[in-house]
């Protein structure tokens, strides 16, 4: 299988998983006192949104390029 077929479907299929799950959740650590070699760190969840445009657009830029690699003429 060519390289640009696999890196398409890659691609559309992170295209639909941001239009399947928009909004994601991660854990930023920050450190709030240091003291020698002590440490007191504070967890805080941070919320990220991936918006339907980009989502829609990786499904078409996925779908284009898995389409030329399998069209191609090696």
């Amino acid at each position: 299988m060519k390289p640009i077929v696999i890196v398409g479907v890659i691609i559309a299929l992170l295209g639909v998983l941001g239009l399947a799950i928009p909004e994601f959740t991660t854990n930023d650590t920050k450190n709030v006192v240091t003291v020698g070699d002590l440490k007191v760190q504070a967890t805080e969840p941070t919320s990220h949104t991936v918006p339907p445009v980009v989502a829609g657009a990786a499904i078409i830029i996925g779908l284009v390029l898995t389409g030329s690699g399998l069209y191609q003429k090696s």
